[in-house]
């Protein structure tokens, strides 16, 4: 088993002699093993080698006597001990979390805490290897969860990965070392703990040679799946924008998925496999999804962006007033009516639209966009939808606060997009609306 382990630590550069290492040690069967076989190989190799005990506080005496046994097996073999204590239970309340899963939070806090400039090394063997690949898969995953517990992540080395329970067992029994039992662990009132009492024993009755046989499988999945993650790289490499992505198109659909994983990732926003391919969809055809809360998606030939689009609470109409109005907090729409003269001045101008003013029936009235607008825009025969007209030609990010004026016959000027036909103005026209969109 030592040979074993000392080829799987060289094959992944976890150990050299100008480093220093921290077992993480609860007093159980694995992790008094990954304890020994440091200590032995710190001598060999020449690392320096401490250790850490986290106290969950979950088990009452249990839990402290726990404690005193890894303080008495630190001090006989001469190694530091650090011990963190724990409050699992209130932190998992506070956060609506599982016992379990606040356990395993608190615990990796505690090692970064304790670790900086040094290296982490947890108990984690082969059988917990397959138990994670299993709960996974139970739970629902992609590739990437299939490959199981990473040997190297950050500064958390893990050199039993690839040796059996049993392997530490005989390890134990032979070097004559005692360990602590948790009394957790026979109960099935964790996930983890049903999988490994009743899972994992049929599928050995299945499979005989089931601990070997996933060795091997996990590994080829991990060296295909970096693979995937080389070209992952280098489509998110060329592809990716202020944004998002332009040009993702052309690679295969498995690498635009974890593009798109990275990128709501990075922005710490959830997503499963039924969102990424919504967002393949979209960028195929087109359009905009939410994806959490004010995050959209949204794709234009081909180019794809994360944009937020923030909710606005309804306004109510307000009648035009020649002047300043004020429908939306850093918005202006400025209502002016001018001479011909005047007009033939400004005619041109890019800030502003010009109405008929003498063409409006009745009393105008300024509001926001409804469910259903229409318009006949200024040189156009036929009427057009208006959230068609604003899918077409106006960003996501602008479409949240938009000025629209009616009259009695109905939509007269859209922000953005124009006037309607009906008060477009012409060779009669004395007095000219000139409206004008002034953002703060």
């Amino acid at each position: 088993m030592l040979e074993k382990i000392i080829d799987y630590t060289k094959k992944f550069n976890m150990l050299s002699p100008d480093i220093t290492v921290i077992a993480g040690l609860s007093g159980g069967a694995d992790s008094v093993c990954l304890t020994s076989v440091l200590s032995k190989l710190s001598r060999s190799i020449g690392f320096k080698l401490e250790a850490v005990h986290i106290n969950h506080n979950l088990r009452a005496e249990e839990s402290d006597s726990d404690q005193l046994f890894c303080e008495k097996f630190c001090e006989k073999l001469g190694i530091p001990l650090t011990v963190v204590s724990c409050n699992v239970k209130d932190y998992a309340e506070q956060n609506k979390l599982s016992t379990e899963e606040a356990a395993r939070i608190m615990r990796y806090k505690a090692f970064a805490d304790c670790s900086e400039g040094k290296f982490i090394a947890t108990a984690h063997n082969a059988d917990d290897n397959l138990e994670t690949v299993v709960h996974n898969l139970i739970r629902g995953t992609a590739v990437k969860g299939l490959t199981g517990i990473p040997p190297v992540r950050d500064n958390i080395i893990r050199p039993l990965l690839t040796v059996t329970r049993a392997e530490i067992e005989q390890y134990l029994e032979d070097n004559s070392l005692s360990y602590v039992t948790d009394s957790s662990n026979l109960s099935d009132d964790y996930t983890r703990n049903k999988i490994r009492h009743n899972v994992i024993p049929v599928m050995s009755e299945i499979n005989n040679s089931l601990l070997k046989t996933s060795v091997s499988t996990i590994n080829a999945i991990s060296l295909e799946n970096s693979f995937i993650e080389e070209q992952t790289d280098k489509a998110y490499t060329e592809c990716r924008t202020n944004g998002g992505f332009k040009g993702l198109e052309v690679f295969h659909k498995a690498i635009r998925h974890r593009c798109y994983a990275r990128l709501l990732s990075e922005n710490n926003l959830p997503y499963n496999s039924q969102r990424l391919e919504q967002i393949d969809y979209v960028l195929q055809n087109d359009g905009k999804i939410n994806v959490s809360k004010d995050f959209y998606i949204v794709s234009t030939n081909f180019s794809l962006s994360l944009v937020l689009i923030k909710k606005v609470h309804s306004v109510l109409p307000v009648e035009l007033q020649i002047g300043e109005n004020h429908l939306f907090p850093n918005k202006t729409l400025s209502a002016e009516i001018i001479d011909r003269m005047e007009y033939s001045k400004l005619k041109n101008s890019k800030d502003s639209f010009f109405l008929d003013y003498s063409k409006l029936s009745g009393k105008a009235v300024i509001r926001e966009r409804k469910f259903g607008d229409k318009i006949q825009l200024s040189g156009r025969n036929f009427t057009s939808s208006v959230k068609k007209l604003i899918n077409e030609r106006i960003s996501p990010s602008d479409r949240a606060e938009l000025h629209f004026i009616e009259d009695e016959l109905g939509t007269v000027f859209a922000e953005k997009l124009g006037i309607a036909q009906r008060v477009a103005p012409d060779e009669l026209t004395t007095d000219f609306l000139r409206i004008t969109i002034i953002e703060m």
